[in-house]
């Protein structure tokens, strides 16, 4: 008995298969974004420090209790002709009544997620400009960045046809809304 003869693996299937088997050091995380493996290192203290401001006004603020994962690996829809993207927010928030981490791969869909966090580092263009496409792609309702380089806080609402269609900015010191399911004024003044 003769073995069938397999199709040849795409690129972006190569892609993913090396991306998937990495091993990357500890503390480091790999995402592959629109087709390109980016490593990226631990981060340092000042984005951490961003992370917990949002983090704490969050659990203590929020009128629907959230479920927070800052580890959790999503996979949102690729543009056509793209490898699957795989990226890991700097925080993952969920409706604890949805218990969507519970259970999930180390790469899940989008669905259910209310809100992705990033604080810009190393590349902040990704988090500008192709993580926003990627998480819109994934209807990811809202998408909050800190840009540290602008000193800004932007909350992208609205995702349709691959991007965020509205986004409110403000400097660092102002106050930004946050809708439902959060559903209050997130203060960033010990953001200066």
């Amino acid at each position: 008995m003769t073995a069938m003869p397999h199709a040849p693996l795409t690129r972006a299937e190569i892609l993913l298969e090396g991306f998937l088997a990495l091993d990357t050091p500890e503390g480091f995380k790999a995402e592959l974004i629109e087709g390109e493996i980016v490593v990226t290192p631990p981060p340092d203290g000042d984005h951490e420090k961003y992370i917990s401001r949002v983090l704490r006004q969050v659990i203590r603020r929020s009128v629907v209790d959230m479920d927070v994962s800052g580890n959790k690996g999503l996979k949102p829809p690729s543009a056509v002709e793209q490898p699957r993207n795989h990226m890991i927010p700097d925080l993952t928030f969920a409706p604890v009544d949805l218990d969507l981490f519970a259970g999930a791969d180390s790469w899940m869909p989008c669905s259910g997620v209310a809100m992705v966090l990033e604080v810009t580092s190393g590349r902040p263009k990704d988090d500008r400009e192709v993580k926003r496409r990627c998480y819109a792609r994934g209807g990811i309702p809202l998408y909050l960045l800190v840009d540290r380089d602008t000193s800004t806080v932007t909350l992208f609402t609205d995702p349709e046809s691959g991007d965020y269609r509205e986004l409110h900015a403000v400097p660092f010191g102002k106050t930004l809304p946050l809708p439902e399911p959060f559903g209050f004024d997130l203060e960033t003044a010990d953001f200066l």
